[in-house]
């Protein structure tokens, strides 16, 4: 039996470009801000040809984090995420009960290369 030191529950990682720029929305005690994500592999298919498959992930982060996000990140960004899984239930115009997934962002880094001034 395989015995873990570390217990991780709930921990995304994911590295990827937003597909648009960050969406900020301010309320009377914070803040929160929605990014799409995508995330991309490659591999060959059987006849050995190279194929990609993108992922596209929804974010969310609160406050402090999403405004700093929201003010240095556009739309082709890169950057590293980690965050928890997180869904949430809704009841869409037609009353259709819907669940949308999202990572809510604990702490990120930008990738991009740094421009020259």
């Amino acid at each position: 039996m395989l015995k873990m030191n570390i217990a991780v529950n709930n921990s995304v990682h994911l590295i990827g470009y937003l597909g648009r720029n960050p969406e900020m929305i301010t309320f009377k005690n914070g803040s929160l801000t929605k990014l799409n994500l995508a995330t991309s592999m490659g591999f060959k298919n059987k006849k050995g040809e190279w194929q990609t498959k993108t992922q596209w992930h929804k974010l969310i982060a609160w406050n402090a984090q999403g405004e700093i996000m929201e003010k240095y990140l556009k739309k082709g960004s890169r950057i590293a995420v980690v965050g928890s899984l997180e869904y949430n239930q809704y009841e869409d115009k037609n009353g259709i009960q819907r669940t949308i997934a999202q990572i809510v962002v604990n702490n990120f880094q930008m990738l991009d290369k740094k421009e020259k001034s």
